[in-house]
């Protein structure tokens, strides 16, 4: 019998122990039915409650009271955004800290590229490991999903990309428009002739610019369009995202992938502001032509979860750039891999073992979670992987005492890009796999855990997670980190827990 099926076979035991139960009390007439199973996706030491919610994040009272139910269950749609990281280490350069509304775990947790297994073909590998922390009998459990390493240039399927371009007053900003059009015109340059770019752009009002173009002799075109955008007046966003997606399907290639690229700070202040109306529109698009968006948040004022729910409505993801260097990543580097997709709707349910398991928390995620039985219900939207993509998943886990045994099974479910057959892929993790510690795990868990400490950290003034140290202990470890691994991007983590740690203290005086 596979994992997941002795799973299975445990919860459908335990449902009926536990409706007979229910029919015992309520014949007796006493007993209080409100702690559930043991297993429960209950609330730990004051972490948020999760909650089932709409497709743009909203919770509903019924789904909170299902997320009650001793189902020992987890189930999310895969996020690979990594806006939120970028833009709290821009605050916090420019002497700020971050609205904890805008520190989403998950992404800190995204921006790190791990060392999981790759598959062979097309699809995920499963990774499932973890490390008890120094709470008692509490441990942090990762869920690894990777696809396979990005595919040579030329073995990609064209590309057609429709950038949309926000031109108002406020991309005047040093690094907000004059960022994207160097970035774009070197970008021009490193695309293939049989790929397409269309350019769009918006302010009070939107205008295609550059129609749907190939780039086999029209390069000097696109970078003579490119050099000429200036800025205008308001952000009529509304209005660049419509103009935006009706160019995208006026140039629809069949067998290409097209795509819309936002470039924008996303503070849109004319026109159509209601999110609601606009994410329709996306969505529409979404669903008859499968287009998807690419979102690229500028600028030291930056809508971000304006930004972060167009991309969740258009099957796509999020990124913040602030300087030259990440720019030229993002467009030359970021961009052209995710032209490519490995997978459509791809979801993750992780079971944690009842006989083992006494509670757990999924850490972040919180508007990508999507209801148990949905799972498998392939009209249900996920999320859209790339190759050479790496998805990462944190829970807190407290274990019986003294239990040994099958902890969890993580399984990711996802629909072929081209055929949308479905696939799954499984991966198991046992008790005595978990490390000692924290700090005596692997080099990429201990990355996972740090950044994960550090929203934690910004998002409560007493730190939540189990195990949690201080910003300052957190801040040491990750500078032993830095020094022992000299990986640049956990040099600028332990630079950016650092500075929080002054501005922390700098507020408390």
């Amino acid at each position: 019998m596979k994992p997941y099926e002795r799973y299975r076979t445990r919860r459908l035991l335990l449902a009926l122990t536990a409706a007979g139960g229910l029919l015992l009390t309520a014949c007796s007439g006493g007993g209080d039915s409100s702690e559930g199973g043991k297993a429960a996706d209950r609330d730990i030491s004051g972490l948020p409650a999760p909650a089932h919610g709409d497709e743009d994040g909203t919770s509903e009272q019924e789904d909170q009271d299902r997320e009650a139910a001793p189902d020992h269950l987890s189930t999310f749609a895969l996020d690979v955004d990594t806006a939120s990281y970028d833009y709290t280490r821009r605050a916090l350069a420019d002497g700020r800290l971050p609205d904890p509304s805008t520190v989403r775990p998950e992404e800190f947790v995204n921006s790190f590229r791990q060392d999981y297994e790759r598959p062979d073909g097309d699809g995920f590998s499963v990774t499932v490991d973890g490390a008890r922390t120094a709470d008692e009998d509490w441990s942090l459990v990762r869920v690894g999903l990777a696809t396979r390493t990005t595919q040579r240039t030329g073995e990609r399927p064209p590309a057609a990309l429709t950038f949309v371009i926000d031109v108002s007053g406020s991309m005047a900003e040093p690094g907000r428009l004059d960022l994207a059009q160097e970035s774009l015109s070197v970008m021009t340059d490193r695309l293939r002739d049989d790929d397409s770019v269309a350019i769009v752009t918006f302010s009070d009002e939107a205008e295609t610019v550059l129609p749907m173009t190939r780039l086999d002799g029209h390069r000097d075109e696109i970078h003579d369009v490119i050099s000429e955008l200036d800025i205008r007046d308001s952000t009529n966003l509304g209005a660049g995202v419509e103009t935006g997606y009706e160019t995208a399907v006026e140039g629809l290639r069949e067998g290409a992938t097209n795509r819309v690229v936002l470039v924008s700070d996303a503070l849109a202040n004319t026109g159509d502001t209601d999110a609601d109306t606009i994410l329709e529109r996306i969505s529409g698009e979404r669903r008859e032509h499968g287009i998807t968006l690419f979102g690229v948040g500028v600028g030291s004022d930056y809508g971000d979860a304006l930004m972060e729910r167009l991309a969740d409505k258009g099957d796509g993801h999020t990124v913040y750039v602030s300087d030259e260097d990440e720019a030229r990543k993002i467009f030359c580097e970021e961009l052209p891999r995710n032209i490519d997709l490995t997978a459509r709707d791809a979801k993750a349910q992780v079971a944690f073992d009842p006989e083992t398991v006494e509670e757990f928390r999924l850490v972040g995620y919180d508007n990508r979670r999507v209801a148990d039985e949905d799972f498998r219900d392939d009209r249900v939207d996920g999320g859209e992987v790339g190759p050479g993509h790496t998805v990462t998943a944190l829970y807190a886990v407290r274990t019986d005492p003294g239990a040994e045994g099958h902890l969890a099974t993580a399984t990711v479910r996802w629909l072929d890009p081209g055929t949308r057959a479905p696939h799954e892929e499984s991966g198991d993790l046992e008790t005595d796999a978990l490390d000692d510690s924290v700090r005596s795990a692997n080099r990429s868990f201990q990355v996972t855990a740090t950044a994960a400490y550090f929203a934690d950290a910004l998002r409560h003034d007493d730190p939540l997670l189990p195990g949690a140290p201080r910003l300052g202990e957190l801040a040491e470890h990750a500078d032993d980190l830095a020094d022992r691994t000299q990986d640049t991007e956990i040099h600028r983590l332990a630079e950016a827990i650092d500075t929080a740690r002054h501005l922390k203290r700098t507020d408390r005086e």
